[in-house]
């Protein structure tokens, strides 16, 4: 029985911040998601569960964790995929929701659209029982730990994902994000547009985290599947040649893969990238800042 587990809590880490609140919260969080993959759940609902952990913890730049835009709001994106048939939800620019992947997944599920955004993916998701946020001025924090409370330029950046394939040989990704901060009311980063942010299909999952801009740009996650598909490229080989891309556009982040045989990548041309893996055969990995050599399984 062959499954696999990554998750990532963004590839904003900076040096000379302390992370071990966000590397014991990521080994507790993926030995969860080993124990639901192992007891049979599907990628998709692993994947749902652990980003909406990840956005509820407010360690990380996504759910509570977000900061507000210029003009005081905190507007999230969100984005899920089911590999086997392609069915994919997402919200953007959404605001006052609790857990935005649920929002996206609502989405997905209800089979209209793909995506929703503003008011009108709010009022949807509260239409279909999602949890809204009563409080917003306490309740989003943006918590010291992600290394970002004496940042001011736009740059700086944080998002959540995980990929997983489970032990029916399914694939699935999911990703979310306050975006970067001081960004402009409206903008829209890469985490909720599917090929750009995230993707899954038959051969691989992919979650990526940076600057969204450029990640659009290059349609990031799904060049990675295309790489796969249509140039024969191994999954690293094919992740680290998206990154380049990457870089070419003047971004950085990183991206979180897993194919269909179980081979897991975390490649990243920032300076860190929360992140922890696990598969039946390994046992469970959780780096920051240490670097990526290839893939493993």
């Amino acid at each position: 029985m062959t499954y696999a587990l990554v998750i990532h809590g963004g590839a904003g880490a900076q040096p000379g911040v302390d992370y071990e609140e966000q590397r014991r919260h990521l080994a507790d969080l993926i030995a969860i998601g080993h124990k639901m993959l192992a007891a049979g759940e599907s990628a998709l609902e692993t994947v749902a569960a652990m980003v909406a952990n990840l956005e509820a913890s407010g360690l990380y730049v996504a759910g509570k964790g977000s900061a507000p835009n210029l003009d005081g709001t905190v507007e999230l994106d969100a984005s899920i995929m089911n590999g086997r048939d392609r069915r994919a939800g997402a919200v953007a620019a959404i605001p006052n929701i609790v857990s935005p992947v649920h929002a996206a997944r609502l989405v997905l599920e209800d089979g209209r659209h793909v995506m929703l955004a503003g008011n009108g993916a709010h009022a949807f998701a509260l239409t279909n029982n999602a949890e809204a946020i009563a409080d917003p001025e306490s309740y989003y924090t943006e918590h010291v730990g992600h290394g970002s409370a004496k940042e001011t330029n736009n740059r700086t950046h944080g998002t959540v994902g995980a990929v997983a394939l489970d032990s029916g040989g399914d694939l699935a990704a999911a990703t979310s994000t306050g975006g970067t901060f001081n960004k402009l009311p409206g903008r829209v980063g890469d985490t909720p547009l599917i090929g750009a942010g995230t993707w899954a299909d038959d051969l691989v999952a992919v979650s990526c985290t940076g600057i969204g801009e450029a990640f659009i740009r290059t349609c990031a996650a799904h060049d990675v599947a295309a790489r796969m598909r249509y140039g024969n490229a191994g999954l690293n080989q094919a992740s680290e040649a998206v990154l380049r891309e990457v870089k070419k556009c003047d971004g950085d982040g990183g991206l979180i893969a897993v194919d269909c045989t179980g081979k897991i990548v975390m490649p990243f041309n920032s300076d860190g990238m929360k992140r922890a893996a696990i598969s039946n055969s390994m046992p469970a990995i959780v780096r920051v800042f240490e670097p990526e050599t290839g893939e493993f399984s």
